[in-house]
């Protein structure tokens, strides 16, 4: 999709002649860029070049303001088609009871399942960081609990006090 901002238009076209499409969407040929212009105005609408790169440029006869807005309305609607990736947290301890951990794996299956990754973060407080063995314990058992459909993204490691991994859903 073209630029709307740096098509040039009408009087801004510089080259001698141009393959022309009218507004119907038929070929016309290759004219001279004033018989071109001339063509336009005689219809009441604008001459405006769609294609500068090609040899010769190729230039339509359109309602300019009409074709304008045609081209932000599609560029809108994509924008709005794009989803943005979301990152969900889910945090815990390593001395979580059994219960607990199938509430949090149920959580992340459901961030999965919507298409979200999923940060699975275990923080350790005083002691419990000379026993990181059990952060790696409780994320294997969250992705023992979870259906197949996962990719690790990051596998568990320990930043500060904290251990995570990163885990998405797989592409449909």
């Amino acid at each position: 999709m073209a630029d709307v901002k740096n098509l040039r238009v009408n009087e801004q076209i510089r080259v001698r002649e141009v393959r022309l499409i009218d507004d119907e969407g038929g070929q016309t040929g290759i004219l001279p860029t004033r018989e071109a212009l001339s063509l336009a105005r005689e219809r009441d609408l604008d001459l405006v070049e769609v294609s500068p790169n090609a040899n010769p440029p190729v230039c339509k006869i359109l309602d300019f303001g009409k074709y304008r807005f045609e081209q932000e309305k599609k560029l809108r609607d994509s924008r709005k088609a794009q989803k943005a990736l979301k990152l969900k947290e889910i945090r815990m301890q390593p001395k979580i009871g059994p219960g607990d951990l199938d509430t949090k794996a149920k959580h992340v299956q459901e961030f999965l399942n919507e298409g979200d990754k999923v940060k699975v973060t275990i923080r350790f407080r005083g002691r419990e960081l000379a026993h990181t063995e059990l952060g790696f314990d409780v994320l294997n058992e969250v992705l023992k609990r979870l259906d197949g459909n996962y990719v690790i993204e990051k596998p568990a490691a320990m930043e500060g006090r904290f251990m995570s991994m990163t885990i998405n859903a797989k592409a449909k």
